[in-house]
């Protein structure tokens, strides 16, 4: 008998004697549910169990571990992972090597099962031209192995050494014609240029080529937050015109697609395409941004199939997208990848608190609940599928006068919000806070002084609770009750030609967002959760089909479509859903061109609404329902945009309490062939969209009688049961009747249905329901 103690090392450490001798074939290991039966008997068996001769890891001895890795979320061969992946960025490089077993013992605790790593350190990687130091990660490669946790190899094309910028000055990027990007960040380099491509190609075949063998690399992740900056570039700029070329043709057919006659632009030639500096032509706008898009696709496309040629067929390769990014189109970027892995951001403390402001202005670290919802919905609407979480909050997030770590409890929430909407992996930047370089304040699990705190505490719970859900929650289905079409092309256009202005007058740049989001969060705020689709994922089904799985699309700010979009829209409510239509949809056609139809594009015969003048609305305009029609709450108001809607065939559901604009509707709707379309003239408030959802979903199903700040959402496991969240976003204990018999997941208890079910502050609980479940 041998005996271990507390630390995993332990267990594993009493273990090694046992498994060096030839006469043991078996292993009884009895202790008090801690450590050494969680991690040192995973590891015990796994040594006795290989056979001699057996290959592990580079390096690694006779007897050393097999491979005992999580599998990952989603491979090319669609393998399903048991649970879901749980870890953090780590960068063993970035501090003192003495670190790294107190580190990966720390991890394992917290039952860690993934890491990323080596995507930030090209001149650690390759300090000089053509010498490379290949072999520093190998100990934390071997150490995450014997701890069963999983690796991400990151390759390291986004931030580029100080050499390749001194001997090849000419990759800077351009954010404008002859202006180079300073060196001294990140992501400075025109990505196009072929003396980076050679040189990024080959530190991607070594790093690669040396560790896609390891048994701990579970997948790869090319690159990083790409499209960060719109590159000027001369070569740039004449695969611009190339591009040009081979869509259009020749410069006639230019000429009228972008209506260049205009203030005299006709080209007689392609040499007399002019830079994007100066250019206030919004069709060349649109185009640039097509464009700079595609180049970011390509180059992540490229490294894919770089790195495909060494991984194994069960590892995948995928980019983590900000989806902020200027130059992402995010559904085109994922088509060649593996897996959407995204990096969520969002402020937390009272940021969560429900119920939310009325008004919620968002940027790249999100803010309020159901704006991170949004961001997982985005990040499931890339694939349609399951996703991985590359990055997202471990404790402050952003400049050093940023600092808001979670209270108690919101750790949780955050990670068990996004599993519920898809997550197959939670994983935070980053491990350890750094003491030095640009992000010394973005809070890492482990704190300056590397002792774990609180935040270690809230992470390690988590951990533990993915790992006794298992392979319930991993690869959710999320439920959906309306669908909302996604459009970038549209967000481009909109961000070239604003249609919303500012409080000080200025443009709104983010006016796409300013439309879409409020009609997300009123469908939030009425208990209804939200497919995010993009248009071309719709439309490249038929519409019945669709309208039968998603009997409510959204298409709010719509602005760019071709004919057949809009033709597929009347074709989807003719068929029996229920098309909602917002400001400026069906506007303009495929090349950003205003519309000559009478408004909205080709949809208006249809809604039997129609409007031919708008305003911006500088104060909220309140709105009711005509007597004896739909009530609205107290508050319930347009707000910054008024089409001058007219009602022609159409039941007007609301109008405007002002002098002037009362003479429109502010919402219609008719029936159209087996289904329904509704028109809404303004940007809503979130009362008026909350109540506007309510009436499109007015049974969102039995979890719906909920306290307020506590929500309910539903998924389907890959075995088909269900699952139910039950969150809590406020600092008062709530409580929930349950509406059929659940058992809970993490604790294991049974209620039957009717059953009062306690949730303490800042609280989630995760439910399967065991008979009669709800079916959204």
């Amino acid at each position: 008998m041998r005996e271990g103690d507390w630390p995993p090392a332990s267990g594993y450490a009493a273990g090694r004697v046992p498994a060096a001798d030839p006469r043991v074939t078996a292993v009884f290991v009895a202790n008090d549910d801690m450590a050494i039966a969680r991690h040192g008997l995973a590891l015990l068996a796994a040594e006795i169990e290989r056979s001699p001769g057996e290959p592990g890891e580079p390096g690694a001895p006779r007897g050393a571990p097999i491979d005992r890795t999580p599998r990952k979320a989603v491979t090319r061969k669609g393998t399903p992972v048991p649970r879901v992946l749980f870890g953090a960025a780590y960068y063993p490089e970035y501090h003192p090597a003495d670190l790294l077993k107190t580190d990966l013992d720390l991890m394992a605790d917290a039952r860690f099962s993934v890491i990323r790593v080596g995507e930030s350190v090209w001149s650690t990687w390759e300090p000089e031209n053509g010498r490379f130091d290949l072999d520093w990660l190998q100990p934390a490669l071997d150490g995450a192995h014997e701890r069963g946790i999983g690796v991400i190899l990151g390759t390291p094309t986004y931030a580029v050494p100080p050499w390749l910028a001194r001997l090849y000055p000419e990759i800077a990027g351009e954010r404008a014609t002859g202006q180079r990007i300073g060196w001294g960040a990140r992501q400075e380099m025109d990505f196009t240029h072929p003396a980076f491509r050679f040189h990024a190609e080959r530190i991607t075949r070594k790093v690669v080529e040396r560790y896609a063998g390891h048994p701990s690399v579970i997948g790869f992740q090319v690159d990083n937050e790409p499209g960060l900056h719109l590159l000027h570039n001369h070569g740039v700029f004449q695969r611009f015109v190339d591009w040009l070329r081979e869509r259009y043709g020749d410069v006639e057919t230019l000429n009228r697609e972008w209506g260049l006659v205009y203030w005299s632009h006709r080209l007689s030639d392609w040499a007399d395409l002019w830079r994007p500096d100066g250019n206030a032509q919004p069709q060349y706008t649109q185009a640039w941004r097509r464009f700079q898009a595609d180049l970011v696709t390509e180059f992540i496309a490229w490294q894919a199939d770089i790195v495909r040629e060494y991984a194994r067929p069960e590892q995948f390769v995928t980019t983590c997208i900000a989806y902020d990014r200027p130059g992402v189109a995010d559904d085109e970027l994922t088509r060649r990848l593996d897996v959407t892995a995204g990096n969520p951001y969002y402020t937390m403390q009272d940021g969560f608190a429900l119920p939310a402001p009325q008004d919620s202005p968002q940027s790249w670290m999100t803010r309020n609940t159901w704006a991170l919802y949004l961001s997982a919905d985005r990040m499931f609407s890339s694939r349609q599928e399951p996703f991985l979480v590359t990055e997202t909050n471990a404790q402050a997030i952003g400049g050093p006068w940023v600092n808001q770590p979670a209270y108690d409890g919101q750790w949780r929430q955050a990670a068990w919000a996004l599993v519920s909407r898809g997550a197959s992996m939670i994983e935070y930047w980053q491990w350890r806070t750094l003491v030095f370089g640009t992000e010394t304040y973005w809070g890492g699990v482990l704190p300056h002084s590397g002792q774990p705190g609180r935040t270690y505490r809230e992470i390690a719970r988590i951990g533990a609770e993915l790992e006794t859900a298992g392979e319930l929650v991993e690869g959710l289905i999320p439920d959906a009750d309306v669908a909302m079409l996604y459009s970038t092309p549209s967000k481009w256009a909109l961000n070239a030609q604003p249609a919303l202005g500012q409080p000080d007058g200025g443009p709104d740049e983010r006016s796409y967002q300013g439309i879409f989001e409020p009609f997300y969060r009123g469908a939030f705020d009425a208990g209804c959760q939200v497919r995010v689709v993009h248009t071309a994922q719709a439309v490249a089904e038929e519409p019945g089909a669709l309208a039968a799985r998603h009997p409510v699309l959204v298409a709010a700010g719509l602005y760019v479509a071709d004919d057949a979009t809009l033709d597929w829209l009347t074709a989807y409510a003719a068929a029996g859903g229920h098309l909602v239509v917002g400001p400026r949809t069906g506007y303009a056609d495929a090349e950003a061109r205003a519309r000559r139809d009478v408004q909205p594009g080709r949809l208006a015969d249809a809604a039997g609404a129609w409007y031919d003048e708008f305003s911006n609305l500088t104060e909220d305009v309140p709105v009711r329902g005509p007597a004896g029609g739909m009530a609205f709450p107290e508050g319930a108001a347009g707000t910054r945009w008024a089409d001058g809607l007219q009602a022609d065939g159409a039941e007007v559901l609301a109008g405007y309490e002002h002098p002037h604009f009362g003479q429109f509707a502010a919402i219609t709707t008719r029936a159209h062939g087996q289904g329904r379309i509704t028109y809404v003239g303004t940007v809503p408030n979130a009362a008026l969209a909350e109540a506007l959802f309510r009436r499109l979903v007015p049974a969102p199903g039995p979890w719906s009688d909920l306290p307020p700040g506590v929500t309910s959402t539903g998924a389907t496991a890959r075995d088909g049961r269900r699952v139910r969240f039950l969150h809590n976003w406020a600092w008062e204990p709530a409580s929930v009747r349950v509406p059929v018999p659940v058992r809970d997941v993490l604790d294991g208890s049974a209620h039957e249905a009717g059953a009062e079910l306690p949730l303490g502050p800042w609280d989630v609980r995760v439910l399967s329901e065991t008979a009669g479940g709800d079916v959204r």
